[in-house]
C-alpha cells in the first residue's frame, strides 16, 4: 500500500471516530433523552443495611424520576455463618409496566426487614448480599443489581454518635479553658525580674 493511499485512510478514520463516539445505541434512537440524562445506578438508588438485634433493615433512597421494582428486590446472605429469612417490604405502588404488565414498585424510599441468626457466634464479618433492579420514568431500566453490604449495628451507630458528642464537649471544654485564661490575664503584664 502506498504512503498517500494509507495517510486518506489514516484521515478519514480520524474524521469519521468523533461521529461513531457520539452515535446514541439502537435503543436510545429517536427518544428526546440522552445517555447525560440519566443518573449512575448507584445514585438513583441508594442502599445501606442495618442490624436491629437479630433483624435486617435494608434502606433504598431512590432519586426522583426512578422507581424500584417489587418482585426484583432479594436479600440473601453472603457470610459462610449467616442465615437470613424471607424479606419483607410494606405494599409498593401499582404500575402497567409495557413490558412486564402490572408491577408493584416503590417510589423515593423503601426499607426491606428479615430476621437473621449466626452459627458461628460473630467469627466472621456479617455480609448480606442485595439484589435489585431499577427504571427511569423516561424510560431507561437499568439491569439488575447485586451489591455485598457489611451491616452497621444500631448500637455501633449510638455508640459512635455518643463518643462522637462527648469528644466535642471535651474539646469545648479545653476551648472554654483556654478563652477564659486570656480573658482573665487580659491587661496584666508578666512581672519582669530585675536585675
Amino acid at each position: 500500500m502506498n504512503l498517500r493511499l494509507r495517510a486518506v485512510l489514516v484521515l478519514a478514520a480520524t474524521l469519521a471516530l468523533p461521529g461513531l463516539v457520539a452515535a446514541k445505541p439502537w435503543w436510545l434512537r429517536g427518544a428526546d433523552s440522552n445517555d447525560n440524562d440519566f443518573l449512575d445506578p448507584d445514585v438513583a438508588f441508594r442502599v445501606a443495611a442495618q442490624i436491629d438485634g437479630n433483624v435486617l433493615h435494608v434502606r433504598w433512597v431512590i432519586a426522583d424520576g426512578y422507581y424500584l421494582y417489587r418482585q426484583k428486590m432479594d436479600i440473601q446472605a453472603e457470610s459462610p455463618d449467616l442465615v437470613v429469612s424471607q424479606a419483607t417490604f410494606p405494599r409498593g405502588t401499582m404500575k402497567a409496566d409495557p413490558n412486564l404488565g402490572p408491577q408493584e414498585i416503590f417510589l423515593q424510599q423503601v426499607e426491606g426487614t428479615a430476621s437473621f441468626t449466626r452459627s458461628d457466634a460473630g467469627a466472621h464479618p456479617l455480609q448480606i448480599k442485595v439484589t435489585y433492579q431499577g427504571c427511569a420514568e423516561a424510560g431507561l431500566c437499568y439491569p439488575p443489581i447485586t451489591k455485598v453490604l457489611f451491616p452497621w449495628a444500631a448500637a455501633v451507630a449510638a455508640h459512635t454518635e455518643t463518643h462522637r458528642w462527648e469528644g466535642l464537649a471535651i474539646l469545648g471544654g479545653w476551648f472554654a479553658f483556654l478563652l477564659a485564661g486570656l480573658v482573665l490575664r487580659k491587661g496584666r503584664r508578666l512581672a519582669t525580674p530585675v536585675s
